[in-house]
């Protein structure tokens, strides 16, 4: 059989500050700009999950997209929607809530739970023009 691709789109809402604490604001406003002033800033973030493998012969799906919708709410929207990533949430107390990092933190919460014989890639999306994939 032949693999196929199928993809889940979800969004959340989420506000953080982009900053190194061992710097001082100059250092950090050098490097991150207008994202490392201390009062923090939002997106309307879009996630796409990709999920492929072949289709089980008995049901026809990769997976069910049900599912995987459970799991996306559980995992990402429950965690991350409406929250502020540097203070509401374990992952991001001591990790850099950058594009990059987020990717990465979902993709592992996420892979933990889906079938290792299905290849799995999530884009997010920080911006209409901004976005980041992990695996690359």
């Amino acid at each position: 059989m032949e693999k196929v691709a199928v993809f889940r789109k979800e969004h959340f809402n989420a506000a953080h500050r982009i900053f190194n604490p061992a710097w001082n604001d100059e250092k950090n406003f050098e490097v991150f700009g207008k994202c490392s002033y201390p009062h923090y800033h939002g997106h309307n973030y879009e996630l796409i999950v990709k999920v492929v493998g072949e289709p089980d012969p008995e049901t026809g799906y990769v997976m069910d997209m049900k599912k995987l919708s459970v799991i996306v709410k559980e995992e990402v929207l429950e965690r991350f929607d409406h929250k502020n990533l540097n203070l509401d949430t374990e992952q991001f107390k001591t990790l850099n809530p950058t594009a990059e990092n987020i990717v990465k933190v979902i993709y592992g919460l996420l892979r933990k739970r889906i079938d290792p014989r299905l290849d799995l890639l999530v884009r997010l999306h920080e911006t209409e023009r901004n976005f980041v994939e992990y695996p690359a």
